[in-house]
Formats: C-alpha cells, structure tokens, sequence
C-alpha cells in the first residue's frame, strides 16, 4: 500500500507542513467539510493567527466570524479555546501525547491521533470516516469503535505512521468509496474480507464505527438558522426579537454570541461596530 500511496498521494498543502498548530486547524476544518473548501480558507486562517499565540490574543467573536462558510462554528469556539490552553497550561508548547491533547476542547480520538501521525510522526492510527470504512471492509464485519481502532493499531507498520495514514486516507476518499468502490484498483483487495465475499449486501462499513452517516437537508434547517443569525451578528449587534428564541438560547448556551449592554446578539468577545441599531430600532 505504501507504493501504491507513493503513486496516487493527493496534494494537499498541510501534508507539507509538520506544525502541530497548522495540522490542528486542517483537521479541524476538515470535520464534515470538503477539501475543497478547506485549502482556501485553511491559507486564510492561518495567514491571520499563525500560530497559537496569536490566536489565543484575538478575541472568540473574531475567529467565529473568520469561520463563516465553512459551517458548525462550535468548531472555530473550540479552536480558540485550544490555542488558549496551549498558551496558558502548556506555557505555549503544543503537547505531544494522546492524553494532554484529548483534553483540548472538541478534539477527539481521531484528532488526538491524526497530530500525533501528521506533526510529530508518532506512531499512531487514525480512524476517520475513510479508514473507518476501509477497516470495516477488510475484516468483513461491521465494527465497534474500539475494534476499530485496534484493526488500525494492527495494521499500523512501525515507523511509517505518517505515510501510512495518508494512504489509508487516500484510499478510503479515492477508491474505497462509500458506493461503487474500485476494488481492482485497490491494493489491499487481497486480503479484504468482503472484496473476497464478492462485496454483496449487507456492507460492513454500513454502520460501523467512525463511517459518517448521511445528514439531514441544510436547506430550512436549524443549522441553516443558526448560520444566518451567526452571520448577522457579525455583522453588528442584532436584535434578538427578530429570531427564533430557541436558536438565540442555543447559540449562547454554544457560547459563539452574547448580549451586550441593550440586549443584543453580538458575537462572543467582539464588540459591535459602530452605529450599531439599538432593539426595536
């Protein structure tokens, strides 16, 4: 698999990059967001805050509204709150082992991981939505999320930890697809227990550990809700009254908004702009 990664790598920018900070804000952004839209906005991001520091300087309300576009601002929140406790418990030093980046707000197994591999090159598996499907398939049964990992641990080859998870990537995203996976091109079709089976129903990966699921309709949904309210709070102070009361309460209760001194939605730490209209006006 390790020739076959040499041969059909995808060229993403944070693959050239060992910075723990810069690795961290690709796989943030890349949580339910396509590559694509990331590589832009990952540029930006990291053009603005470069690092830890200076994102732990800027206030909250600023990188939420960086964030736009790219959906789930919980994600940008988390990210903040990150470079802060990396500069304040960690006296700026970006930890480097499983426990210590578990406890960072919104960074999970997954993540936790992926640092480890794609910064540090420890040895370490990472089980996304691709290597969840992958892993599922090749032992032909669908998996709970700690069989998972330990199918990924396994199969993980000491010392390749960085290009090995790259191509267990690349080979989830590109060939073992969700639907109409190319099992000829496949490089460990071998020794895939349902490539063997003749791929029939029911697939492993249905279900199985870390493999996403199919999402609700953005369009009149909460999110969408969320998202336009979040917009207009970026752009000044907004009256609440002129939005649904349960997405208000969540989106402060999500701490991304607070009211200021009138009573108005503002984005968290940010102070509104100027001539801002007052409630009812």
């Amino acid at each position: 698999m390790l020739d076959w990664a040499e041969r059909h790598r995808r060229d993403l920018p944070w693959r050239s990059s060992r910075d723990p900070w810069a690795v961290l804000v690709s796989e943030v952004m890349l949580q339910q967001t396509q590559v694509a839209r990331v590589v832009p906005r990952w540029h930006a991001f990291l053009q603005r805050w470069p690092d830890t520091s200076s994102c732990a300087a800027a206030s909250p309300g600023d990188v939420v509204a960086e964030w736009q576009g790219l959906g789930y601002p919980r994600r940008a929140r988390n990210l903040h709150r990150c470079a802060s406790t990396i500069e304040h418990e960690h006296g700026g030093r970006f930890p480097d082992e499983l426990g210590a980046l578990l406890a960072l707000d919104g960074v999970g197994p997954y993540t936790a991981r992926a640092v480890l591999a794609f910064a540090f090159e420890h040895d370490a598996a990472v089980v996304d939505t691709n290597v969840g499907r992958v892993v599922a398939r090749r032992a032909g049964v669908r998996l709970t999320p700690s069989a998972a990992q330990r199918a990924a641990d396994e199969w993980l080859p000491a010392g390749r930890s960085w290009e090995w998870n790259q191509a267990l990537l690349d080979l989830g995203a590109g060939v073992c697809r969700p639907k109409e996976p190319d099992c000829g091109g496949c490089p460990v079709r071998r020794e895939c227990v349902w490539a063997a089976a003749g791929c029939t129903e029911p697939d492993p990966a249905v279900r199985s550990a870390g493999v996403s699921r199919p999402q609700a309709p953005y369009q009149g949904s909460r999110r969408q809700a969320r998202g336009r309210l979040l917009a207009a709070a970026g752009a000044g102070a907004v009256d609440p009254t002129a939005h649904d009361p349960e997405i208000v309460h969540s989106l402060l209760e999500d701490d991304l908004v607070e009211l200021d001194e009138c009573g108005r939605v503002r984005l968290v730490g940010r102070i509104s702009p100027p001539g801002s209209p007052a409630p009812g006006g």
